[in-house]
């Protein structure tokens, strides 16, 4: 399979970030073990991989495996997500244009609409799909026969999923946020293929405030590079990957500012909480999603947010980070 085949959507001149084996994935070696195992099995038998459902935090490389999967396999693979497929029409498209043994990636798949995940079930199944010729009584359905496929699901809010769709799949793994020796791996192997000057105490300051994530590792990376050319002599030191990170207000822990925001407003606006969502939506004039999705999953895993029946709670851990005191009822919820 040709590279170009492979990654027709991918920025030209960052492809070769993307790994395209097993051996080149860094991290996730459950996870790995796990598809490897399967694929092995899978080829010998000259089966198609069963149906994988990844999930986890974004960012962490669900897409990635979907691709070295198919890379593995040998075959040919479609992308797409849960809201790009509207209508009926639109899954049937997808599904007729597969051939034998593919994979179909679908990202954000728990934003499928109930009518296009119902009629995924027979495709799953059986590769079989029912699509109604004509309306009213005179309408008829009409069976096609599908290649057989794999379908690589992804999600960041598996919760959200239907059980009889979960249910469909063979293999439910989860991603997990990344070591820090992972990141540095995954930031000087970046570096050497876009040629940055990155000693390796430059790349453990960017792994240390990149959240677990390695496409944060690999944003805050061209974004240092920027700096330390504009600001220095182009080469990232420990020094000036701090300088550069303090510059877009980064700090030690990878929280940003808008992080920062989310705390102090649940902590000086609603006395550390509990406080519903939506409240500290509307008084940060933010959206629900980029709240619950981008910035909640990261403070939950560091311990200064709490997610209860009545609200978020800001923890101890959260007041001490920010320099201050929880206040008398507060301390009661610790």
């Amino acid at each position: 399979m040709k590279r170009e085949d492979l990654f027709p959507t991918e920025d030209k001149g960052f492809e070769g970030l993307r790994p395209l084996t097993f051996d080149d994935f860094i991290g996730q070696e459950h996870v790995k073990a796990n598809l490897r195992v399967c694929v092995e099995a899978a080829k010998k038998r000259g089966e198609p991989l069963d149906h994988v459902l990844l999930y986890g935090p974004a960012g962490m490389g669900k897409t990635t495996l979907a691709f070295v999967v198919a890379q593995e396999l040998g075959v040919g693979i479609k992308v797409t997500s849960g809201p790009a497929i509207e209508r009926i029409g639109d899954l049937a498209a997808i599904l007729t244009s597969l051939r034998d043994g593919d994979v179909l990636f679908v990202d954000e798949i728990h934003r499928l609409g109930k009518v296009i995940e119902e009629a995924l079930y027979p495709a799953m199944e059986e590769f079989k799909f029912d699509i109604i010729i004509g309306q009213g009584p005179g309408a008829k359905a009409i069976r096609l026969k599908l290649p057989r496929f794999t379908l690589i699901g992804a999600t960041t809010r598996i919760g959200l999923l239907s059980g009889p769709l979960r249910a469909r799949f063979g293999m439910i793994l989860r991603l997990d946020y990344y070591t820090l020796e992972e990141l540095e791996r995954i930031i000087m192997r970046a570096s050497e293929f876009l040629s940055i000057p990155l000693d390796p105490k430059g790349a453990q300051e960017i792994a240390k405030r990149s959240r677990g994530t390695p496409r944060i590792a690999l944003r805050l990376l061209k974004r240092v590079r920027d700096y330390a050319q504009v600001k220095g002599d182009g080469i990232i030191s420990s020094e000036v990957a701090k300088e550069a990170l303090d510059f877009m207000q980064i700090d030690q822990e990878g929280l940003d500012k808008m992080d920062r925001i989310i705390l102090r407003t649940i902590i000086e606006k609603f006395g550390g909480g509990p406080v519903g969502i939506e409240t500290i939506c509307a008084a940060l004039n933010e959206e629900r999603d980029t709240i619950e999705e981008h910035h909640e999953p990261f403070l939950i895993q560091m311990g200064f947010l709490k997610r209860t029946a009545r609200g978020r709670v800001a923890t101890r851990k959260a007041f001490a980070y920010l320099g201050l005191t929880p206040p008398s009822a507060q301390k009661e919820l610790f």
